[in-house]
């Protein structure tokens, strides 16, 4: 009997909870959040991501994907980050769509040394804008640099499904990809800017496979030669998205006239991507299609023409994606692992 009246009481204390909590949607997102509840925090990511990216450059590119992947499902609410779980049984790390990957390891140091400064303060959905932040900035150079405010609840709700449907797939045509991302209320300009991200980084074969056989009026035969070269190497490889970052003999064989751009540190953010699209060495449809629509045609001509417009560009188009919120209604936390639903609801 008093087991039973625990038990009740439990449940109307969580009923309670759930009825109270605000929508994570209407928490107000603010420049130095942060200050007061957890000084230096900004600072803190930094030095972890300016480490990791001078031991493994890889990961700079792969927190520039990852919190697009994580933004464009469900908002910015580090949902992408979650594991496999009794709650989340087919999480969005499971999604083809979001085959490869990376940087999981890298958040998870950088919350646990948050915690031990700051228990149950920082949302890891903070951490990984604040961290794609910095490797953007680290890996242009300083050229594209922006502030992002912060506040974000980690979402309880992760689902493959749903990521698949809601990701853009790198076999769009123009309006699809045109219509996706005004669902997320970005225009052509916006998917534009926010294309040139793939100056950088790699991608597993499996997502370019229709290149492979592209006519020449659409991939310059000498690039869709070298990607069907890299492509046979092993099964489903990676394969870097910038041919200036392929390695020195490789391009020597196939585009020998492109040697002289072949860079020794990979991974430059610039607007190298518009230039590439222009010359038909892109290894995605959904990038070469940019070029069959004529607004979004002109605007890759104009960010090829101008790199300061596109890095500013660039940083604004962030700064809207870090906005996305929630659905509404939805209830959050701040986890005390990334990967792991542990938080009470807020």
């Amino acid at each position: 009997m008093k087991l039973s009246v625990v038990l009740l009481c439990a449940l109307v204390t969580i009923q309670a909870a759930l009825l109270a909590a605000p929508s994570a949607e209407a928490s107000g997102l603010k420049l130095g959040y942060y200050n007061k509840k957890c000084r230096g925090v900004e600072n803190v990511v930094k030095g972890h991501i300016i480490r990791a990216i001078k031991k493994n450059p890889r990961v700079g590119p792969g927190l520039v994907r990852l919190v697009f992947h994580d933004c464009f499902v469900r908002g910015c609410d580090g949902s992408v980050l979650l594991d496999k779980s009794a709650q989340n049984p087919h999480p969005e790390k499971e999604a083809p769509a979001n085959i490869g990957l990376a940087a999981f390891d890298i958040l998870e140091m950088i919350k646990a040394d948050i915690e031990k400064r700051c228990p149950g303060v920082v949302s890891c959905s903070d951490i990984l804008v604040y961290a794609a932040r910095d490797a953007t900035k680290i890996l242009s150079k300083g050229h594209i640099n922006y502030d992002v405010p912060a506040g974000r609840l980690d979402g309880l709700v992760s689902s493959a499904y749903e990521a698949q449907a809601e990701l853009p797939d790198s076999t769009f045509t123009a309006q699809q990809l045109i219509e996706n991302f005004a669902r997320k209320n970005f225009d052509v300009e916006e998917l534009v800017i926010l294309s040139g991200a793939h100056s950088i980084g790699m991608a597993h074969c499996s997502s370019f496979k229709g290149r492979l056989t592209a006519p020449a009026d659409q991939i310059t035969p000498a690039y869709r030669n070298l990607l069907n070269y890299k492509c046979g190497q092993s099964a489903n490889p990676l394969v870097v998205n910038n041919v200036r970052d392929e390695d020195y003999n490789t391009v020597a064989t196939f585009m020998p006239g492109f040697k002289s751009r072949v860079r020794k540190i990979r991974d430059l953010f610039d607007n190298s991507y518009y230039h590439n699209n222009l010359a038909r060495i892109v290894s995605f449809n959904s990038d070469w299609v940019l070029m069959t629509h004529k607004e979004a045609r002109g605007h890759v001509h104009e960010y090829a023409d101008n790199a300061t417009l596109w890095n500013d560009d660039f940083g604004e188009s962030m700064i809207k994606l870090s906005k996305l919120s929630m659905p509404a209604g939805s209830k959050g936390g701040i986890r005390k692992k990334c990967s792991i639903v542990s938080h009470p609801l807020h």
